[in-house]
C-alpha cells in the first residue's frame, strides 16, 4: 500500500464512524399548565336591553285658547299637581258665572215649586181644588228639581273647563320641553300636547330573553296567580361610562313571540343619582342559582377549531392531549365553568398553546413559579 492511499483511507473510516452516531433529541417546549379550580359560581346570562320611564304622561291643552303662561323650567323636576301652563281664563270664567247664575235661577224655580205644591196638598184636604190641580203642582215641582240637577252639572263642566285652563303635570318627575311659547292658540280640534314629563327616580328596563332562558324566569310552581320571582339582575350601560345598578324583575310577558322566540321581561331599578334616562341602550345580566364547588379554568388556556372549544391537557408523562369541553357560565376574573370535559386534579396549558402539539412531550412550569423553579422535563428529553 503506498503512503499517497493512506490519507483517503482515514476519511472513508471518519466517514463511516460519523453515521453510526444518532443526533440528540430536541428539548420539549417550555408550557405553563396548572388545574383547575373549585370554587361556588353564580350562573348568569347578558341581554341587551332598553330603558322606560317608570311614569311617563304627555300634557296637551284640554280646552282651546291662548297659551299665556308657562310656568316651569324645561328640564327641571315638578311635582304632581304643580301648574305647568296657563291658558287664557277669561271666556271660561265667564261661562262659569252665567252656569252659577242658572243654577241659581233653577233653584229659586225649584223652592217656588215646591211651596206651591205644599199649598195644594192642604187645600185638597178640604176639597178646595181638584186632584188636576195637585197632579200639575206635583210635575212642576219634579220639573223644577231636574231643572235645578240639569244646571249644576252645567256648573260642574263650566268648573272643570275653567279648571283645564291651569295645565297641571299629573305625575312627579322631570319636565321636558315647552313645545309651544304664549301666544299660540291651543286646543283647537285635537288636545295639544304642551310638553312631557317623566318620573325617573326608579327606571324599567325591557328586555327580550330567548326561549331557552324562559323557564328561568318564570313561575316553577304554575299556579294561577303566578308569582313574578324576584330575580336578581344588574345593569351596565353599554358604553364606558361605569354605571352599575342593581335591580329585580318586576314583570315576565305571558307568551313567548313565536316570530323572534323570546319573551318580553322587565326588571325595575332605583335611580336616585339621575344616571339613568328613559331611551337608552344597556346590558342586563340575570343571575341564576348558585352553581356549587364547580370547576372553573382559566380562560386563558381555551382554543377553539371546528371540532368546538378544547384545552390541551398535560399527562402525567408531559405529553399533550387535545381535549374538547363543554363550557358554562363565565366569571369577571377570566374564569369559566367547565361542564365536562376535564377534571379538577387534571393539568392544562395556560401559557404556550401555540408551542404545544397533540401527541408530543413538553416541558411544564407552574404558571405561579414561571422562571422560579425547577422545569419538570418529559422522560427522554436530553
Amino acid at each position: 500500500m503506498s503512503m499517497r492511499s493512506l490519507p483517503a483511507i482515514g476519511l472513508v473510516a471518519m466517514a463511516l464512524a460519523g453515521c453510526g452516531s444518532e443526533p440528540p433529541a430536541p428539548t420539549p417546549p417550555s408550557v405553563e399548565a396548572t388545574t383547575p379550580e373549585r370554587r361556588e359560581v353564580t350562573a348568569y346570562a347578558d341581554f341587551p336591553g332598553v330603558t322606560r320611564a317608570i311614569e311617563y304622561a304627555e300634557i296637551r291643552a284640554r280646552v282651546q285658547g291662548v297659551l299665556e303662561e308657562v310656568r316651569f323650567t324645561p328640564g327641571m323636576p315638578v311635582e304632581e299637581g304643580q301648574v305647568l301652563f296657563l291658558i287664557e281664563q277669561g271666556p271660561y270664567a265667564a261661562a262659569l258665572a252665567e252656569a252659577e247664575g242658572a243654577l241659581q235661577v233653577a233653584q229659586a224655580e225649584a223652592r217656588r215649586a215646591a211651596v206651591d205644591l205644599a199649598r195644594i196638598e192642604e187645600a185638597i184636604r178640604t176639597d178646595a181644588v181638584s186632584q188636576s190641580e195637585l197632579d200639575r203642582a206635583t210635575a212642576a215641582r219634579d220639573q223644577a228639581e231636574a231643572s235645578v240637577l240639569s244646571a249644576e252639572a252645567r256648573v260642574a263642566r263650566a268648573q272643570l273647563d275653567y279648571d283645564y285652563t291651569l295645565v297641571r303635570s299629573p305625575v312627579s318627575g322631570r319636565a321636558g320641553r315647552n313645545l309651544l311659547d304664549p301666544g299660540n292658540l291651543v286646543g283647537a280640534g285635537e288636545p295639544t300636547i304642551l310638553t312631557d314629563v317623566a318620573r325617573v327616580d326608579s327606571m324599567f328596563v325591557y328586555f327580550d330573553v330567548p326561549e331557552a332562558f324562559v323557564l328561568a324566569f318564570a313561575n316553577p310552581a304554575g299556579s294561577e296567580e303566578r308569582e313574578v320571582p324576584q330575580q336578581r339582575i344588574r345593569l351596565t350601560s353599554a358604553d364606558a361610562s361605569g354605571i352599575s345598578l342593581e335591580g329585580v324583575v318586576d314583570f315576565v310577558d305571558n307568551q313567548v313571540d313565536a316570530a323572534t322566540g323570546t319573551i318580553e321581561v322587565r326588571a325595575i331599578f332605583e335611580n336616585t343619582g339621575g344616571a339613568l334616562v328613559p331611551g337608552i341602550f344597556v346590558r342586563v345580566r340575570a343571575f341564576g342559582a348558585p352553581i356549587p364547588d364547580a370547576i372553573v379554568i382559566d380562560e386563558k388556556g381555551i382554543a377553539i377549531d371546528l371540532g368546538g372549544q378544547y384545552v390541551l391537557v398535560v399527562g402525567d408523562d408531559n405529553v399533550v392531549e387535545q381535549r374538547y369541553i363543554e363550557l358554562g357560565p363565565r366569571e369577571d376574573d377570566g374564569f369559566v365553568v367547565v361542564r365536562s370535559g376535564l377534571e379538577a386534579d387534571e393539568r392544562y396549558i395556560v401559557n404556550g398553546l401555540f408551542r404545544a402539539r397533540p401527541g408530543f412531550p413538553v416541558t411544564v412550569e407552574s404558571p405561579s413559579a414561571a422562571g422560579a423553579s425547577t422545569p419538570d422535563t418529559a422522560a427522554g428529553g436530553n
